[in-house]
């Protein structure tokens, strides 16, 4: 098919033709049209515009802070939309006890405001505002009780008014605040300056690559040796991202969607390198890890090749870790249950099989109990991208 796929990375660009994928380390001195033209112009050219398809994880997603009514339902259902949706959660605050909750000191990208079904009136008041003033965000919207929907609409101008999540019967309907968070993931990275100018090289939508691996699962079966139920584990230089059936999750939340994904904005290698160190020396396994490893904790400081190897196999552990039973703050995945992983992003064109094996071994043994691992495929060539991309 005489079309070309292109994938803006943190680290890389990733360029596919004809069943062809190579790769290219960005040079961060020049924006990413000029530096993706140095390489690649030959080849752009002898495309139409109409005919070039790209994605990009180089914006690292967005923030939010999610102020909901109860932790089983408003904040859960909340939670489980935003993480799918490619969303990093920074904090939530559990309304009741909102006077005395603290408030974060960033910059949110986006307010969740959520809680009671249609039928329940006066859940949020006064406090909500008091709260709200002193937090610095760019974007707030309410999937709450249509009662409280008034007060809402006249106490803050700049708010987004969806339909409820929380159905009368407690069941999630996740459809109006998804597509608003995934419009607004895919408006933050069209807005990048760097962004916007690859429109001169192309007339389709630019889409976040999350999106598109987590719309190639259905089709992995089809191109590599996977058994369901598995996960797709991407990590690269900003974030680490987790694409998952919803096979592996048991809670009370009934979605349309067969595949979702996890994004993990502090799990990077490379953009956020300080906050994955900062993860990893506050995780109580990770020093006797590192003891397996045979080094001692102050690889963590050192910038060598060494060092990065190092934190990729922390980075493997550390969001495994964040998906299992033991760490209640992300959805929980039955990993007992798991048949395959499959690596992809960076980390696959510098950690070999048996350092991969490895690690992964470590943490079923020491978190799972098991004494076996799941089957560990590694997308060498990183191509799983290309088959959402295709579609």
């Amino acid at each position: 098919m005489n079309k070309l796929y292109i994938d803006i990375g943190s680290t890389y660009f990733k360029v596919a033709q004809n069943g062809v994928i190579d790769q290219y380390f960005r040079d961060f001195n020049k924006n990413i049209l000029d530096d993706l033209s140095s390489k690649c112009a030959d080849v752009i050219s002898r495309y139409d515009k109409k005919d070039i398809y790209i994605c990009s994880s180089a914006n690292g997603g967005l923030s939010t802070l999610i102020i909901g009514l109860t932790n089983s339902f408003s904040l859960k259902y909340a939670i489980n939309i935003a993480f799918n949706s490619g969303i990093n959660i920074i904090d939530t605050v559990l309304y009741p006890k909102i006077e005395s909750e603290p408030v974060p000191s960033e910059m949110i990208d986006v307010v969740i405001v959520v809680g009671g079904i249609d039928s329940v009136e006066k859940v949020f008041d006064e406090k909500l505002l008091a709260y709200l003033e002193k937090v610095k965000y760019q974007n707030i919207v309410y999937v709450g009780t249509q009662k409280n929907r008034d007060f809402l609409e006249k106490n803050l101008e700049n708010a987004v008014i969806l339909e409820n999540i929380i159905s009368n019967d407690l069941k999630i309907c996740e459809e109006g605040l998804k597509k608003y968070l995934t419009d607004l993931y895919q408006a933050d990275i069209v807005g990048k300056e760097d962004i916007k100018q690859l429109y001169e090289i192309t007339d389709n939508q630019i889409f976040s690559t999350p999106y598109i691996v987590n719309r190639s699962l259905p089709q992995i079966n089809e191109r590599l040796d996977v058994a369901n139920p598995f996960i797709v584990v991407d990590i690269g230089g900003a974030t680490t991202d987790i694409h998952y059936s919803r096979d592996l999750v048991n809670d009370n939340i009934l979605t349309e969607s067969g595949y979702d994904r996890l994004v993990f904005k502090k799990l990077g290698v490379y953009k956020s390198r300080e906050s994955l160190v900062h993860t990893a020396k506050n995780n109580e396994f990770v020093y006797e890890l590192l003891e397996h490893l045979n080094v001692t904790e102050n690889i963590l400081e050192e910038q060598s090749e060494k060092a990065t190897r190092i934190l990729m196999q922390l980075a493997i552990f550390l969001v495994l870790y964040k998906v299992s039973k033991h760490h209640g703050d992300y959805v929980e995945l039955n990993l007992d249950i798991l048949n395959s992983i499959v690596l992809t992003g960076g980390i696959t064109k510098v950690l070999n099989q048996e350092e991969v094996d490895d690690i992964i071994l470590f943490f079923y043994k020491k978190i799972l109990h098991f004494h076996h691992a799941p089957v560990i495929l590694l997308d060498r060539n990183y191509e799983i991208w290309t088959y959402g991309i295709k579609e």
